[in-house]
């Protein structure tokens, strides 16, 4: 096998570990059917462990940067200091390693799965293009007058030019690969009138994508309409608070959180690939926790990596699982953990 990839993993809290070990199961079955393999190190990173006082630094983070790729199951636990692990170690791995691209498919794997009257798998079908190193997460704050009825707090929301066109020529780009080659930006440039950046880069890279469609719209307006017609969208592309937002709202109309994947992506350099769920700490160790989240991650890793016929067919095993009913749902208690696993494992090997 000449095709090597270095991966470090970090399983986090909670139900992390049990779903990332659900996705290097369905990994095994990748690596046997298309001859790579992966060098996998384990990274002991948690919120849990910033109950003991344990931080993680840029120091530590540092030396990830060699690897091919990060798998990660989630950061959260009801004990750690709020917001301290996660500004550690997820704003420390997408700022750190300059992860602009916050990569979220928003996929209805089986039509009973969605919670809209009469909407079937080919109304949804939408990637969000989420720009993940700029607005106003993980920067500073100041606070005035801290416990009295003048308390005020504030913050920068920031956007650059070179943030802002990057992350609108990947969506392009992403969208040109697509069938129906349509982007739409989502913002709230009439409001928030510094969000006009983006509806002018929107134009001028637009006018190099000729075969692309694009249009704008507001995020309350995009709210609406992923709701009464999310056959509408094909790629967006967004701002990090507001595409933090509209990819829940799309896990919904999918069937919840458990179905969400997602890329934190440098094209062409270590990456950090993730489900979009939380730690869940009241189903930690019950094996209950539903899987797909993850092995959608790992698909995403393996695609980045350039193992593409592989990241196929998990994608494919995924709904294949769902069509036949062998995978219930995505609640947590539809399945056990390692069954589910181990299903898609298996049909990832048979190739059908």
């Amino acid at each position: 096998m000449s095709r090597t990839y270095r991966i470090a993993v970090i399983g986090g809290d909670g139900i992390g570990p049990e779903v990332t070990d659900a996705g290097l199961c369905v990994l095994d079955a990748a690596e046997k059917r298309f001859g790579f393999r992966t060098e996998r190190t384990s990274v002991d990173w948690s919120a849990e462990k910033y109950t003991t006082g344990f931080r993680v630094t840029q120091e530590m983070i540092e030396p990830l940067r060699s690897y091919d790729a990060i798998l990660l199951g989630a950061i959260g636990h009801p004990d750690a200091p709020r917001g301290l692990p996660e500004a550690d170690i997820i704003f420390g791995l997408r700022r750190g390693f300059d992860l602009y691209v916050n990569l979220r498919p928003i996929v209805l794997y089986d039509d009973r799965l969605c919670p809209l009257k009469g909407r079937s798998t080919k109304d949804v079908d939408i990637v969000v293009v989420r720009e993940n190193t700029e607005d106003v997460y993980g920067r500073p704050i100041e606070v005035e007058a801290e416990g009295t009825p003048d308390e005020a707090v504030w913050s920068k929301m920031i956007f650059t030019r070179r943030g802002t066109e990057r992350i609108v020529r990947y969506a392009f780009e992403l969208a040109r690969t697509r069938p129906r080659k349509r982007l739409t930006l989502v913002d709230k440039a009439n409001a928030l009138r510094l969000q006009d950046i983006y509806r002018r880069v929107l134009e001028e890279v637009g006018r190099e994508y000729p075969d692309v469609e694009h249009d704008a719209m507001y995020v309350d307006a995009c709210s609406m309409w992923m709701v009464l017609h999310p056959e509408r969208f094909d790629v967006i592309v967004t701002t990090n608070l507001f595409g933090d937002i509209i990819t829940d709202l799309g896990a919904a109309i999918v069937g919840g959180l458990g179905t969400g994947a997602s890329g934190n992506i440098h094209p062409g350099k270590v990456s950090v690939f993730e489900p979009i769920h939380g730690s869940a700490p009241k189903y930690t160790g019950q094996g209950v926790a539903s899987p797909v989240g993850a092995i959608g991650a790992l698909a995403l890793m393996l695609d980045h990596v350039g193992e593409r016929d592989a990241a196929k067919a998990v994608d494919r095993a995924i709904r294949e699982g769902f069509s036949s009913g062998r995978i219930k749902g995505v609640e947590a208690g539809s399945g056990r953990t390692m069954d589910v696993a181990a299903g898609i494992a298996r049909t990832v090997t048979e190739g059908t």
